[in-house]
């Protein structure tokens, strides 16, 4: 039977930050992973069209590993994204350093960068750093924690998760690693400041069924949250099983396979809201709990229409509880349905039905549940069983301050 047990880092793997001088701050910039030996990756990338050279160079890498994956390496302060060929070579060498002080081969390294669009990325900087980055690596939750503040652009606090399960007197751990704060409306695909995601586990298991654990909880964290719906051009979410716990899928109970699937979904769950709870501005967190359509696919339409609209945002940046662009956001988000069947609750106050305001609506008492740092905006479409729960924030003038000054 498989349980919750203490929550340590998984086995395997070894975590450091070092300062390479390319944030302005002169804050840690690099961030290292390493596995004590190449071991399989599943990963999901932006589904923008523009996309940034470590993604080109991790999607050549993947391919040409098999999907294996011995060594991350992540620059911040620095996109490397529409800086051209140099841009690409710049990744390729650092994957080709790499690859020397960390044994393996340099299809084995995956790079990650976030920072400023079209900025050409000084790698004689990143290249000089990673020697003293292999000294410093260890397997400690300091060293995890250093890897995560390492990655932070325009984020405020730290964002990691850890979860563990025990079967037969085994432990598989997890941990997580994110950052991300604005240019937040990630669309991730099989092979988006970015978000950036790194994920653990000692778990044995194959690059395709990694893949097939991790896709459906990706689909219900972060391709269902929003900060301001842009898609960066370096989103990238990576996870590596380093298989040293020795409980090995292939041969796993569904016990055991339910519970694994279950602590992924939660350590997913948990860095997705600690990405929009730190969201560049934000003063609420919104969640928005559409059922009742079609499908699923519908569901989630009508709530990126909504979470992505900039009137319904400012307005729950003042608690306004102006339903009726709710049902504007809804209405253009290209779903068909009939108002008259729909039904809004705001923090389970009803606020409309029968396709008009609800009679018993009370504003007074909506505005202080929209006042709370979280609540729930639910609609029902009256059609089907489509669901979605979609997570998103207000949108605040000092939102606008800090994109507005970002590249200056």
């Amino acid at each position: 039977m498989a349980s919750s047990v203490r929550k340590d880092l998984p086995l395997g793997f070894r975590w450091a930050a070092v300062k390479a001088g390319i944030k302005a701050s002169g804050r840690p910039d690099v961030a290292i992973a390493v596995a004590d030996k190449p071991c399989p990756a599943a990963v999901m990338f932006t589904r923008n069209q523009v996309v940034a050279a470590p993604i080109i160079v991790g999607r050549e890498n993947i391919a040409a590993s098999t999907g294996l994956v011995k060594a991350i390496v992540v620059n911040a302060g620095n996109a490397n994204c529409a800086t051209g060929q140099t841009g690409i070579d710049a990744a390729r060498a650092t994957c080709t350093e790499a690859a020397k002080i960390f044994g393996c081969n340099a299809n084995e390294v995956f790079p990650s960068s976030t920072g400023i669009i079209g900025v050409p990325l000084p790698v004689e900087k990143l290249i000089a750093a990673l020697p003293s980055a292999a000294d410093a690596l260890e397997n400690r939750p300091s060293y995890a924690e250093d890897f995560a503040n390492a990655i932070m652009t325009t984020d405020t606090k730290l964002k990691v998760a850890q979860g563990a399960i025990e079967h037969d007197g085994k432990t598989v751990h997890l941990f997580g690693a994110a950052k991300g704060a604005g240019m937040i409306g990630p669309q991730l695909g099989p092979p988006h400041a970015t978000m950036l995601v790194y994920l653990f586990t000692d778990l044995d298991i194959s690059a395709a069924d990694l893949r097939m654990v991790l896709e459906p909880a990706v689909d219900a964290s972060f391709n269902s949250i929003s900060v301001d719906g842009d898609t960066s051009t370096n989103d990238t979410l990576l996870l590596l099983a380093s298989g040293a716990s020795n409980v090995a899928w292939s041969t796993a109970s569904a016990d055991l396979r339910n519970a694994f699937t279950g602590e992924l979904q939660n350590i997913c769950n948990e860095l997705a809201h600690a990405i929009i709870d730190d969201g560049e501005g934000v003063t609420h967190v919104v969640t928005l709990d559409i059922t009742g359509a079609r499908n699923d696919a519908e569901a989630k339409t009508i709530a990126r229409s909504i979470a992505h609209s900039p009137l319904c945002k400012t307005a729950w940046s003042s608690a306004d509880p102006n339903w009726g662009r709710l049902l504007a956001a809804a209405g253009y988000s290209g779903v068909e349905f009939d108002p008259t069947h729909v039904t809004v609750t705001i923090g389970n106050l009803p606020v409309f039905e029968n396709g008009m305001r609800s009679p018993a609506f009370d504003e007074a008492a909506t505005h202080a549940i929209m006042q709370q740092r979280e609540y729930t905006i639910a609609m029902n479409m009256g059609q089907g069983q489509g669901k979605c729960r979609f997570l998103t924030c207000d949108l605040t003038v000092e939102y606008v301050h800090i994109n507005a000054d970002y590249s200056t």
